[in-house]
């Protein structure tokens, strides 16, 4: 029984915490935009990879540079 009055305060102190971090995320925007990470990962991007940096891509005229063979 003496557990208790350890047990107890413990356990609001734990709660006061978990509404705090809740309260935070919420008002720092965590929850705005559920749907849109996820979408992202699935669109294409316009340019393909080519391993080649941009500035050797605008040189060019917007296309890659030509890879010797």
């Amino acid at each position: 029984m003496e557990i208790l009055y350890l047990l107890i305060p413990l356990s609001l102190v734990l709660v006061a915490i978990i509404i705090w971090v809740f309260l935070w995320a919420v008002r720092s925007g965590q929850f705005d935009d559920l749907e849109g990470p996820a979408h992202q990962i699935l669109m294409d991007d316009d340019r393909p990879v080519t391993g080649q940096s941009d500035k050797a891509v605008d040189e060019n005229n917007g296309k890659p540079p030509a890879t010797p063979e």
